[in-house]
């Protein structure tokens, strides 16, 4: 079966990646389609061996379109998410919007494939932070049974998207020239800082991006779990990271841990030294270092995982939901 696939938001940040994945994926792609905002309409885009036309979604764009994948924000996946089911697509929509819709499936294919039966067209591809903790705890659950989670995480500014990578790149000069940069990304200066906020605080005190941490890491792997996180911007350009603290429910040898992590789908552990965000941007897996005991409560245990945010964060968890897709026959 030959796919006709659609992108949706393909000039972004993660836009343009999904076009570097699915040009070395094993999908059986016939024809891809670009689609953008008005500004980048008609530009011209190398894939493969051809180039391709960006055009603008609308009403008819996916009569033909097998797969579409979403990454245009909230308010373009509310408004063109439906259309596109309606027209016979399958929305993989890397936004908020649908991620905690009862009814839509939220989906990390090491973690929980089997979601993606039943669904009514439209899939969700969680936030880039909750997709590298749950890889990252997947295997651990099963083995320990998780009963606490503390994260904090230390995400880098691509998250943002590209404006906020050009922010931090010109304040850094400024700052280095001894001149104030211009913010406009974020609310205060992000190059040689550290801002302990990302998105807007809730009532509880919360940021939204804490928050959906929390949410979607129960809806993928376990409502019961008890989580608390906090959520912090730093002044890298890619690859988020996260400390993790979880407490088990029964006792655990740390041998063990490192051999269930080492076999663990989709991680890779790192055993000399400790993931480096430099070193992991570009790369595909999830990658754990810092296995250490926690000395302060009973089966307790900490470690550091970091992730490229834009690939497996991102681009690259949305083209694996579609080949998974395809590899149990769920496509409609």
């Amino acid at each position: 079966m030959k796919l006709n696939i659609a992108v949706v938001g393909a000039m972004g940040a993660v836009g343009q990646t999904m076009l570097s994945i699915l040009a070395h994926s094993a999908l059986p792609i016939n024809r891809l389609k670009l689609l953008d905002i008005g500004e980048n309409v008609g530009r011209k885009v190398p894939w493969r061996e051809t180039e391709l036309t960006v055009e603008a979604p609308r009403k008819g764009q996916f009569a033909d379109i097998d797969i579409a994948l979403f990454s245009a924000g909230r308010e373009a996946s509310q408004a063109l998410a439906p259309l596109a089911s309606g027209e016979g697509a399958v929305v993989i929509d890397n936004s908020s919007y649908w991620r905690l819709h009862k009814a839509v499936p939220l989906v990390v294919p090491e973690v929980n494939p089997l979601a993606l039966r039943g669904h009514q067209g439209i899939i969700a591809n969680p936030n880039c932070s909750t997709i590298q903790l749950v890889v990252a705890l997947n295997s651990l659950h099963h083995h320990y049974t998780i009963e606490r989670v503390v994260i904090s995480t230390y995400q880098a500014v691509s998250g943002s998207g590209q404006k906020a990578v050009e922010e931090l790149k010109a304040q850094s000069w400024a700052f280095l020239r001894g001149e104030k940069g211009v913010k406009a990304v974020y609310q205060h200066q992000i190059a040689f800082n550290a801002i302990a906020q990302i998105d807007d605080f809730l009532e509880n005190g919360y940021t939204k991006e804490e928050m959906k941490l929390v949410e979607e890491t129960q809806k993928i792997m376990d409502s019961s779990l008890a989580i608390t996180a906090t959520a912090v911007r730093i002044p890298v350009f890619t690859s988020h990271s996260e400390s993790v603290n979880v407490t088990f429910s029964k006792a655990f040898e740390m041998e063990e841990v490192r051999e269930t992590l080492a076999n663990a789908q989709g991680v890779t552990l790192v055993e000399e030294g400790y993931p480096l965000p430099l070193e992991v941007a570009g790369t595909d897996k999830v990658f754990v270092g810092r296995l250490r005991r926690d000395f302060s409560v009973a089966n307790g245990l900490n470690f550091w995982i970091v992730a490229d945010n834009l690939r497996k964060g991102a681009a690259l968890n949305t083209v694996q939901i579609a080949e998974k897709l395809v590899e149990l026959d769920l496509l409609r």
